[in-house]
């Protein structure tokens, strides 16, 4: 006895639907004739009488009773294949772990969550602010995906991708003397209070490099271990400072005013993975939305 195809089961079911030789070829879209041939062939190659003929209509027969059951389960199975794919699409009961620089999370982050809500409307999103010393961890130990930073992991365990490199800027309090130039120098802040991070950590040492070679002592007046901290004091007209473009990437800061640098001075930021690990379409997605984001926010300072 030769195997059906699912062709055939769907043929056959089309045919249990509408009960006719025409409305199954209406429901599958295809000639009438096609269909009648090959509920013939099937009968006549399985041995078995699927249907009865009564006043016009297509019966199933009482013989091929759990043929039918079978096919109705294959459909039921189907049909909740759609449904499971269908949720999959909207992201329902699933979630994407990731994590972000503090710098890159004020608001670089959120335009990139907002693309992704809009893909995948029911996924659930856990977004993790990170130092850089706890990156390692989080991605061995696979608590997220991926984490953006402005720095690279230094682990044998870790791939890092550069999205997208970016300049250091200078923020003044509104009303600062040097507001009402068009760049800010290192020289220019000599002798200002400065609010800056740990120069000993990456991000902190790319802050620094510019002071030391232009040979000017790099003195903070305040330290705040965040950008989003580093930005308030400043707001709050306790110092001047360098920081990251993407740091204030927002189009209205008020109480802040943001100058480009006269020295070049440039920041990396970098998508860290656990190597060899296969990311998720979520995951693969958030990283092209970061990226996006960050190039945008870039070109507002390269114009």
């Amino acid at each position: 006895m030769r195997e059906i195809t699912l062709r055939q089961i769907e043929v056959i079911r089309a045919v249990m639907l509408r009960g006719t030789i025409n409305g199954a070829a209406e429901h599958l879209g295809v000639s009438a004739p096609g269909i009648s041939r090959l509920i013939k062939h099937t009968e006549e190659s399985l041995g078995l009488r699927l249907f009865e003929r009564r006043a016009g209509l297509f019966v199933p027969s009482v013989e091929a009773g759990a043929v039918f059951d079978q096919i109705r389960e294959v459909y039921k199975g189907v049909e909740n294949l759609q449904v499971a794919l269908s949720s999959l699409q909207k992201g329902e009961n699933v979630q994407l772990a990731f994590a972000s620089a503090p710098s890159v999370a004020q608001f670089i982050a959120a335009r990139a969550i907002r693309t992704i809500r809009g893909r995948y409307p029911d996924l659930f999103i856990d977004l993790n602010i990170l130092k850089i010393e706890e990156t390692a961890d989080y991605l061995l130990l696979e608590r997220g995906e991926f984490v953006v930073m402005s720095s690279p992991v230094r682990n044998p365990g870790i791939e890092n991708r550069e999205l997208v490199e970016g300049q250091i800027v200078a923020i003044l309090p509104e009303g600062h003397a040097l507001a009402v130039q068009e760049a800010v120098s290192i020289h220019d802040l000599r002798g200002e209070p400065l609010v800056g991070g740990d120069t000993s950590d990456p991000y902190g040492a790319i802050i620094a490099r510019p002071f030391r070679e232009a040979g000017v002592e790099l003195r903070h007046a305040m330290r705040g271990r965040f950008a989003q901290t580093v930005v308030s004091l400043v707001r709050h007209g306790l110092g001047v400072a360098l920081i990251d473009e993407f740091s204030v990437a927002e189009v209205y800061m008020p109480g802040l005013v943001r100058r480009p640098l006269v020295e070049d001075v440039r920041v990396k930021i970098y998508v860290a993975t656990k190597k060899d690990r296969v990311l998720s379409n979520f995951a693969e997605f958030g990283i092209k939305q970061f990226r996006k984001e960050l190039t945008e926010a870039h070109k507002y300072w390269a114009r």
